[in-house]
C-alpha cells in the first residue's frame, strides 16, 4: 500500500523545515550546551587518566574548560587515589549538567 506525501499526517516536530517552534529550538540549544559541558569534563577525565602531556596546548585548553565548568565541585571528594579523585570531582559535575540540562530541555520542549 503506497501513500502519497500529501496523505500522510504531518508531525511538526519532525517536519523538514527550519527547526520547529521556538520552544523546540531553545530546548535543543539547552540540550546541546549540557552535552558539550559534559563532554569537556569527560574528556578531561580521560586525558588525566591516560596521563596526557600537561604541557600540550590542547590538553591545557581541555583542562581549563573542565576547571571552569567544575569550579563548584572542586574537592568534594578528597581521597588518596588521584585518578579516582579526578574522576569523581569532574564526573559529578558532568552528570549534574547532563541531568539538569536534559530535564530543563524536556520541560522547555513540552511548552
Amino acid at each position: 500500500m503506497s501513500h502519497s506525501p500529501e496523505s500522510l499526517p504531518v508531525n511538526d516536530r519532525y517536519r523538514g523545515g527550519r527547526g520547529g517552534t521556538a520552544a523546540q529550538r531553545a530546548a535543543l540549544i539547552i540540550h546541546t550546551i549540557a552535552d558539550i559541558a559534559a563532554a569537556f569534563l569527560g574528556l578531561w577525565i580521560v586525558l588525566y587518566l591516560l596521563d596526557a602531556n600537561q604541557g600540550n596546548v590542547f590538553v591545557q585548553f581541555v583542562k581549563g574548560m573542565a576547571d571552569s565548568l567544575a569550579w563548584w565541585a572542586r574537592d568534594i571528594f578528597t581521597m588518596n587515589t588521584e585518578g579516582l579523585r579526578v574522576a569523581l570531582n569532574y564526573g559529578l559535575p558532568a552528570a549534574v549538567y547532563l541531568l539538569v540540562g536534559h530535564l530543563i530541555a524536556g520541560r522547555v520542549r513540552s511548552l
